[in-house]
């Protein structure tokens, strides 16, 4: 199988999240510093021992955890993919429109496949665009309530493989290949269980096997002129649509 990088939103996200935390940690010596001073004076007034500065460690924040479970999520499908797909298969990753990103592409012999991938422990239930997790721990017991799955501008999985899937359909039948990209979510925590999903808007997998026998019930056929041309224009509207994305 073929990868073609287009980009790593989630790595950028998860470096700047970083850099954010590097930046408060180092602000925050600045902090203690002044505090340290006001306690020297208040122990020399009072004969006190002098108080000692010392800095703490500061650790991953909850959106850091979670923008690093999203992208071992997607090397995880990238490699699988990889190994079990040959090189008639195309996958591009990190596609982006101004409808939002699709984590990866995959075009083949089987047709054309929109892929959001959640890499999140828990129970998940849907009714039709709505979506909700629950999580357990080892033991079978819940450890949260159960709260709605959406990301910062509130889009459930479906909602955000869908809304760029169908922008980047419309772009491709307007260049005279009217393809239908299949919309998959797929969930890829070891721990990870579908629960009831009634009306889903896309197709759902639990693993990568799973998703391997979806391609293999296509009903799709695409030949490798039609396949070279997708590729070409997927390319293309992805760069165009990248020189006018604001930066973040």
């Amino acid at each position: 199988m073929r990868v073609v990088p287009l980009s790593d939103h989630p790595g950028d996200m998860l470096q700047e999240a970083r850099q954010r935390r590097a930046a408060r940690d180092a602000a925050r010596p600045r902090r203690r510093w002044g505090a340290w001073l006001r306690g020297l004076f208040a122990a020399f007034r009072a004969r006190r021992p002098l108080p000692a500065a010392r800095p703490r460690a500061s650790q991953p924040t909850d959106e850091e955890a979670r923008l690093a479970a999203g992208t071992a999520g997607e090397r995880l499908v990238a490699s699988e993919l990889g190994r079990a797909l040959d090189d008639q298969w195309t996958l591009l990753r990190g596609y982006h429109n101004r409808r939002g990103e699709i984590d990866l592409v995959l075009l083949g012999p089987r047709g054309l496949f929109a892929i959001e991938v959640k890499n999140q422990n828990g129970r998940i239930d849907c009714r039709g665009d709505q979506w909700w997790s629950t999580r357990y721990d080892k033991y079978g017991n819940p450890v949260e309530a159960r709260r709605e799955m959406t990301d910062r501008r509130g889009r459930s999985p479906s909602v955000q493989v869908n809304e760029p899937a169908s922008l980047l359909q419309d772009f491709l039948a307007s260049r005279g290949h009217p393809v239908t990209i299949g919309r998959v979510v797929a969930l890829v925590h070891p721990r990870s269980q579908l629960g009831r999903c009634t009306r889903p808007t896309v197709e759902i997998c639990t693993s990568v096997r799973e998703l391997l026998r979806m391609l293999d019930a296509s009903p799709a056929s695409v030949n490798p002129s039609e396949r070279a041309s997708l590729e070409r224009l997927i390319v293309r509207d992805h760069r165009f649509h990248a020189e006018r994305r604001p930066p973040r």
